[in-house]
């Protein structure tokens, strides 16, 4: 049974595969102290009230967080006995190839939902995944990451102007009712929100002026069916492509007999 762990910059996933499907899903805040005896507590625990009882044999980490590798190393070590493969190191093998300039340090998270993308989709992606950054991955026709654009994440991009601006509250992320706000929240909401609109669909459009075939546009991440149920900016929605990534990443290496 193979334990897939998303690590982001601001929480941590948790998902158990058998092969076909997920059995769970579980979430936890990302901190970087966390030790591997309080992984195993939060996990134990969850998994108990779930009713699951498996024999966790292979764990595979993608982390954008370089200092939880280490305590998630040691989890998988001392409590299910393997060696994880870990997205981004030398020994992980990756199905796609990475063409960007040389001596780049392309994101774990971005290199799996290029694996993700190419292998529920095909080539010819744009991939823009709503996490603490809005990140666009372009995919090429033979399912090479190309590159991409980094764009500060909706939730970030409030926090920044609450912060900046004292007299602004903090707002939750919602669809206004109007675009011409009548009160200080509609009027931050639907900046954001149709701004947030207005960049991906000038962003994509530029992409594919660039890349110069026809692209499908896969959204992923926690606020993507916000903005889908809107304006259709996406051809596919994927909740879980992160995950499904890592378990195409894991039998990889296993048929390459990596692991």
């Amino acid at each position: 049974m193979l334990l897939a762990i998303d690590c982001g910059n601001t929480n941590t996933v948790f998902s158990i595969w058998d092969g076909e499907k997920f059995l769970c899903t579980l979430r936890t805040s990302t901190h970087h102290a966390r030790t591997a005896d309080a992984y195993f507590t939060w996990y134990s625990t969850l998994i108990k009230h779930y009713g699951i009882d498996v024999e966790i044999t292979d764990v595979i980490i993608s982390s954008t967080v370089p200092r939880v590798v280490f305590n998630l190393r040691v989890f998988a070590d001392r409590f299910f006995g393997c060696r994880p493969l870990v997205v981004g190191k030398p020994d992980c093998l990756l199905p796609v190839d990475v063409r960007v300039d040389e001596g780049t340090a392309v994101g774990p998270d971005r290199l799996v939902n290029t694996v993700a993308g190419f292998n529920h989709y095909g080539g010819n992606l744009i991939v823009v995944d709503f996490g603490t950054a809005t990140t666009f991955d372009v995919v090429d026709a033979d399912g090479a990451y190309i590159g991409g654009v980094i764009a500060p994440g909706v939730n970030l991009s409030l926090e920044a102007l609450h912060m900046a601006a004292a007299a602004l509250p903090h707002v939750d992320i919602a669809k206004p009712q109007s675009v011409i706000g009548t009160n200080t929240v509609a009027c931050i909401q639907s900046g954001v929100f149709w701004g947030y609109i207005g960049m991906i669909k000038e962003v994509c459009q530029r992409i594919k002026g660039e890349h110069g075939a026809p692209m499908k546009i896969i959204g992923t991440g926690g606020l993507a069916p916000l903005f889908q149920q809107t304006e259709a900016i996406f051809d596919e929605f994927e909740d879980d492509l992160t995950m499904h990534g890592l378990t195409v990443i894991h039998k990889y290496n296993k048929d390459n007999n990596n692991l």
